[in-house]
């Protein structure tokens, strides 16, 4: 399912431009993440997916259809929003409610919602919690029961607003599994993230914003490169590690560790080449 902004400008109550023209295309089983600076105009942008916002200026189509027609309920079986905070999405007694609503509210007969439930909560690895009241899965478990809850509406496109936020490693890993399976099944995930490592190991576009414009939009190999690390720094972003470490070693464009061992392992093999054909030429 294709999503399109055409020249997509908002404006909040006051005057505050939140998004300033923005162009962008995803296609239909895409994985896009959107980074910038706090107050750059990622969260503003999601909920337009959504169509909890719509544009003062443009606008968004969803499959080709304008979403300023069409209303939020309708929206919510194209396109799932997970927000920052799962404080302000949980509302359930327990952890299978929680995940079962939405589906319900879908209209998915009984089979479909069971095995909808069933496979997102085993994706986010709270099958032992099915019972448990979301308060009383710690700090960062209810971060997982969001995603879960609108994994299970078995929608096109998921928007997921900093899903790696107060995750462990172990949380982290789960979520970049979950992004890779979804991309298998040919749904669009659009992440906003600031984490860049989570964004260079599991999306194949980025999208930087700076006070509502898209200032870079490209493969992490492109946006992580050098060249764009003033452009990124002005955000108040640092590129990944692995990138970092491929530039001082004279690699390349290397955003994640497998990029930077693939790229290490063939500067060695290419030094031995040469020092065995210089080895030759001197006998």
């Amino acid at each position: 399912m294709d999503i399109v902004l055409e020249s997509v400008g908002f404006d909040y109550p006051g005057g505050v431009r939140a998004l300033d023209g923005v162009d962008l295309a995803i296609a239909s089983g895409e994985t896009v993440a959107i980074v910038g600076a706090n107050g750059s105009g990622k969260t503003t942008l999601a909920r337009h997916l959504v169509g909890l916002l719509r544009p003062t200026r443009g606008r968004v189509l969803v499959a080709g259809v304008d979403t300023a027609t069409r209303s939020v309920a309708a929206l919510a079986a194209r396109v799932g929003l997970c927000f920052a905070d799962p404080e302000r999405q949980i509302f359930s007694r327990d952890v299978r409610g929680e995940v079962e609503f939405g589906p319900r509210q879908l209209g998915f007969d009984r089979e479909r919602r069971a095995r909808a439930v069933a496979g997102a909560i085993d994706a986010v690895g709270l099958v032992d919690a099915l019972a448990e009241h979301p308060h009383d899965l710690g700090q960062a478990r209810p971060k997982l029961l969001a995603i879960a809850s609108v994994l299970a509406m078995e929608t096109p496109v998921l928007v997921l607003d900093e899903p790696t936020v107060g995750l462990d490693a172990g949380g982290v890993e789960r979520v970049s599994r979950l992004v890779e399976t979804l991309h298998e099944q040919r749904r669009s995930v659009i992440a906003i993230s600031h984490d860049m490592r989570f964004v260079a190991e599991s999306f194949e576009r980025v999208v930087l914003l700076a006070e509502g414009r898209v200032e870079l939009d490209g493969t992490p190999a492109d946006v992580f490169a050098q060249a764009a690390w003033p452009t990124l720094r002005a955000s108040g972003l640092e590129p990944p590690c692995a990138a970092v470490l491929g530039a001082r070693m004279g690699l390349g464009s290397t955003p994640t560790e497998a990029a930077l061992l693939g790229a290490s392992s063939a500067s060695r093999q290419a030094a031995t080449v040469d020092a065995d054909t210089a080895e030759r030429e001197d006998t």
